[in-house]
């Protein structure tokens, strides 16, 4: 069987048996289509499928085949964070500068430093720490992936509850928005290259230049025109940050976050994000989970997983309630903003293989983040349904 019939076979798991498991176990309440997505990538990795199907696993997943894959992946990714960025509202955030900087401060620091503890705790033992990571490296990674919201996989849960156009929606998304911001600073931080300081400087100082006038050029061009522009962007962008040593993630984050939503119509950029989730993320999933690594022993692993999600969870609880009696907010609101900003899932594993891609964390690591990651964003809607049901009135509120 040639490369080309064993990449169609591998596509044709990837797609087909997380939507069987969501479509039969109706398991949409708890775990969203995309979630599960995620965990089949990790029970159709080394560590599960490889682990009790040695043979299947290694006619399937040949390096042939994982080389394609990881290409769609690259360019899936990439995409799916330009649109995170385009979708940051800065100008909301703004006008509610000093509710919106207490709130996504709090619900940033707080699960950021519970998170370094939690990374402090494994940091003695070994295997978990990456070969080219310095110590402060490690723990601000890891406490960082603690502190992480999922802003378009919030959108798409906030969407099931009905909640993304009301006012306490709006004002959840403006949190959000200030974090990812942080978050992708903290990680050009972490991923600063000493030794090619130049280049990333350089880098910086070109797109700030060229970024001026991209924005000039699509202000002056037809909506059509700006889809196609926008992904020659990405690229370059790309390219960009992956050649100063800042990945390429980075670099498709600032090629989103420098547009402006307006310049596009929004339910199209609905319906792309839709489509980039549907045809192209589910590679990305399977991708990820090839990565996994299960060799300091799954109960190690699982036990790290379980410290990494209290840390993570219980922080950002701890943030957002301290902010909402800073802000004097309803009582239960706290909650329902709390459990929605916990939300990892796609954001926190491209921001743990990038950690992973850099060597700051080892695979073992990788595995109990995207294990934390998962669990924490099946957490969310069967927390927050039973809230909202008892508290309608919130979601009306406005700031």
């Amino acid at each position: 069987m040639n490369t080309t019939e064993t990449f169609l076979i591998a596509m044709a798991i990837i797609f087909t048996v997380p939507w069987l498991v969501w479509r039969i176990g109706r398991t949409d309440y708890f775990a969203p289509l995309v979630v599960v997505q995620i965990i089949a990538g990790i029970l159709l990795g080394p560590g599960i499928l490889g682990h009790a199907f040695p043979d299947a696993y290694a006619f399937v997943f040949n390096p042939a085949v994982v080389q394609a894959l990881n290409g769609i992946a690259w360019w899936a990714v990439m995409l799916f964070v330009m649109i995170a960025g385009i979708e940051l509202d800065l100008k909301k955030a703004w006008a509610h500068r000093r509710e919106s900087g207490i709130t996504a401060g709090l619900a940033l620091g707080t699960p950021l430093a519970f998170g370094c503890a939690a990374a402090a705790v494994l940091l003695p033992f070994d295997g978990w720490i990456g070969s080219r990571a310095m110590s402060w490296q490690f723990l601000l990674g890891v406490g960082m992936a603690c502190a992480v919201t999922a802003l378009p996989i919030l959108i798409l849960l906030m969407e099931k509850l009905e909640v993304l156009r009301q006012p306490i929606g709006q004002r959840i998304l403006r949190y959000a928005s200030l974090d990812d911001i942080a978050i992708w600073g903290v990680l050009a931080l972490i991923l600063m290259d000493w030794e090619r300081v130049g280049r990333q400087l350089a880098f910086l100082a070109a797109f700030a230049v060229i970024g001026y006038l991209f924005r000039r050029l699509m202000r002056r061009i037809a909506e059509n025109d700006r889809w196609h522009v926008a992904l020659v962007w990405l690229a370059v962008c790309a390219f960009g940050a992956d050649w100063a040593g800042l990945h390429f993630m980075v670099g498709a984050f600032l090629a989103g976050a420098i547009m402006d939503a307006e310049w596009f119509d929004q339910k199209k950029l609905d319906q792309l994000r839709h489509h980039v989730l549907l045809v192209l993320m589910p590679v990305f999933f399977l991708s990820t989970g090839l990565r996994t690594d299960w060799s300091v022993g799954g109960e190690a692993v699982f036990a790290a997983a379980a410290l990494l999600l209290a840390a993570s969870v219980a922080g950002k609880l701890a943030g957002v309630h301290l902010a909402g009696r800073i802000l004097r907010w309803a009582p239960g609101e706290a909650a329902i903003v709390g459990w929605l900003l916990q939300t990892k899932a796609l954001i926190m594993i491209i921001f743990a293989n990038i950690l992973l891609d850099r060597a700051i964390i080892t695979s073992e690591t990788f595995t109990a983040l995207l294990l934390m990651a998962v669990a924490s964003t099946m957490l969310t809607v069967p927390m927050v349904a039973p809230k909202l049901a008892r508290l309608r009135a919130l979601v009306l509120r406005a700031a």
